[in-house]
């Protein structure tokens, strides 16, 4: 009988024998734990970025309702997102750390999930490696895996791809219906997060086409209809269910292109700048874009190598597999899809001119292109339908094999392409390491970071009387255009710590652009100087005096400071154009900052009670800044 002991050193040696026999899995397994160890280290290096704060903010003011979960941000429609932001926001705060841990769960799972498909659509070979690797390590999802705002749509919906096709292979190869309610749940989970995810539709049924159906493109088009025509009525469902209630809470953000100029330029900057290189390892070069992620701004060296290796391996798969012409072909359409809807978007805005330069609008196409590179260099696994047999005309066995990735290339030249191929490979890899350095580098550059860490620490050691006026943050940390989300009432309230905002006080303090606290002043117009030699304006008791300014102020929300010296207390009421805001006065030299919405090129001050005489030379309505030392 055995002993503990045995069975104890039992499990390692059947763990070991296990890693012995599955040698391309044990390989698979430890490149998607690099990928996600490498990509979590270069997101810890950056902070929260523009379109987090928004997030967060909207969350840290809202209960968790599924009015929230609904809500559009840029007309985005993300209730999964908004979910898992609420209950970081409501647990931990404003913190960063359980976004990158849940982007680094995101990234494993993706690997994984997209491992597991290789192995069912996909014959056996260590080849398997080449697709897996550019799915995990491609430049093209960095802002996936880093960037929280584009991680939680991205990541979700590159999942959701994998799983979909999955599943619609499971059901090609197998037959069995319970494929159909994986898919339907694959393409739901995708839409809960992003609703981009609308794409795995027309992607799910051209994949189908082009790897499972045989004939011309009219004649493999009716047969993926005819025989697989359950999973197109679930997915029209879906589709049609979807844009109902996508349609109905969203605005039309169609534009149109200012010029056929401005849509080639669109276009040869996304496939030349951005999603050639990115496939081989580029852009080996970043144009730094403040707190949020870098954009592409490949050598244009590096673009001209990008497109011959590109081209050299579309041609040496069409030549060497008969399915690799609709493999490239299916991930052409796919791109075709992704511009259309970035330049039907993005074009005719102001910011249409970097638009194909940024890598996250195409960080799905990586998913696509790994399934194709796949498909081309590996081949089809048998199809093995037990339920529903397919009729040989239709569904295509595995291709036949072929003696290995050099196959066609005669006996004597072999050795010499394997070095060229290796050669590449070796390039691709330094190249990707190159440019995830290069990225991390301008990632961790965040202003953001060092001005929340300055804010807490002023926080920290400020006296509890300290008051501030609403004012926006810094806009490299939170950029005007996502007004009003940018004011430190709205930016702070996820603090544990929050500044006090009032709408008037005595003392008033003042945030710099680094985040530290000053004494505050005034910026903008002031009063030109009185008439009283020593005294300015006299001003008393139920009486009105105008002082003009020495510029005008357009009608808006300002914040006044006004010093003067008093005879007594009282009440006194200044107003400015329509605006008009009363103070309390009190004996002495004193000063007073309040509030006012109005314009206009004078002010008028009247005192409202009291026995008072009070004198004034100092009025400024502008904007809180810090006072000059």
């Amino acid at each position: 009988m055995a002993s503990a002991g045995d069975s104890v050193t039992a499990a390692p040696s059947r763990t070991g024998g296990w890693l012995r026999s599955d040698r391309i899995g044990t390989a698979a397994l430890v490149m998607i734990a690099i990928s996600v160890l490498w990509r979590a280290q270069v997101a810890a290096r950056g902070f929260l970025a523009a379109d987090d704060y928004v997030l967060i903010t909207q969350a840290a003011e809202s209960r968790l309702t599924v009015t929230h979960l609904l809500e559009l941000y840029n007309n985005h429609l993300m209730p999964g997102g908004r979910l898992l932001i609420w209950l970081v926001t409501e647990y931990v705060g404003l913190a960063y750390w359980p976004y990158v841990l849940l982007m680094s769960i995101g990234q494993a799972i993706l690997g994984i999930t997209f491992l597991r498909l290789l192995r069912r659509m996909l014959r056996p070979s260590a080849l398997l490696l080449l697709p897996l690797g550019l799915l995990l390590f491609s430049p093209l999802t960095l802002e996936a895996s880093t960037w929280w705002a584009v991680g939680v749509n991205m990541l979700p919906m590159q999942i959701a791809m994998v799983l979909a096709v999955g599943a619609q292979v499971g059901y090609v190869q197998t037959g069995r219906r319970r494929h159909l309610v994986t898919l339907a749940l694959s393409v739901l989970l995708g839409l809960f997060f992003f609703e981009k995810s609308i794409l795995i539709v027309p992607l799910v049924f051209l994949l189908t086409v082009a790897c499972y159906a045989d004939g011309g493109p009219v004649r493999a088009v009716w047969t993926t209809i005819r025989r697989w025509w359950p999973s197109w009525l679930v997915l029209t469902v879906l589709s049609l269910g979807f844009g109902a209630a996508y349609l109905s809470r969203s605005e039309s953000s169609l534009r149109r292109p200012e010029s056929v100029g401005e849509a080639f330029s669109f276009l040869t900057q996304m496939f030349g700048s951005t999603v050639i290189p990115g496939l081989v390892g580029g852009p080996w070069q970043w144009l730094g874009a403040g707190d949020g992620a870098p954009v592409a701004a490949p050598p244009q060296l590096g673009t001209w190598v990008g497109w011959i290796i590109v081209a050299a391996v579309v041609a040496a798969t069409v030549r060497q597999r008969r399915r690799a012409g609709r493999a490239w072909l299916l991930l052409a359409a796919y791109l075709a899809m992704v511009a259309g809807m970035l330049a039907a978007t993005r074009l005719g805005s102001a910011f249409s001119g970097v638009a194909g330069g940024v890598p996250r609008y195409v960080s799905d196409v990586v998913v696509v292109a790994a399934i194709c590179l796949g498909v081309a260099v590996v081949g089809l696994a048998r199809t093995t339908s037990t339920t529903m047999p397919p009729a040989p005309a239709e569904v295509p066995p595995a291709e036949p094999p072929t003696p290995g990735l050099l196959g066609p290339v005669p006996e004597r030249y072999r050795e010499s392409v394997a070095v060229v191929l290796v050669l590449v490979l070796v390039a691709v890899g330094l190249g990707t390491v190159w440019t995830t350095a290069r990225y991390g580098d301008e990632w961790a550059l965040k202003s953001s970071r060092s001005y929340i860490d300055t804010v807490r620490i002023e926080m920290a050691s400020a006296p509890p009387d300290t008051v501030f006026f609403d004012a926006p943050v810094p806009d490299n940390v939170v950029p005007r255009l996502s007004s009003p989300y940018n004011l430190q009432s709205r930016f702070f309230r996820a603090f544990g710590t929050r500044p006090t905002f009032v709408d008037e006080t005595d003392n008033a303090s003042v945030l710099d652009a680094l985040g530290r606290i000053q004494v505050a002043t005034i910026v903008g117009s002031t009063i030109q100087p009185g008439p009283q030699e020593g005294c300015g304006y006299l001003v008393s008791t139920g009486k009105t005096v105008r002082m003009p300014l020495n510029e005008p102020r357009f009608d808006w929300h300002w914040v006044v400071r006004i010093g003067y010296l008093s005879s007594a207390d009282g009440t006194a009421t200044l107003r400015l154009g329509d605006g008009v805001a009363q103070f309390p006065v009190r004996k002495g030299l004193n000063q007073r900052f309040f509030r006012i919405t109005g314009g206009g090129d004078t002010v008028e001050l009247t005192v409202t009670s009291g026995e008072v005489s009070l004198c004034t030379n100092e009025i400024a309505i502008g904007d809180p800044a810090p006072r000059p030392e």
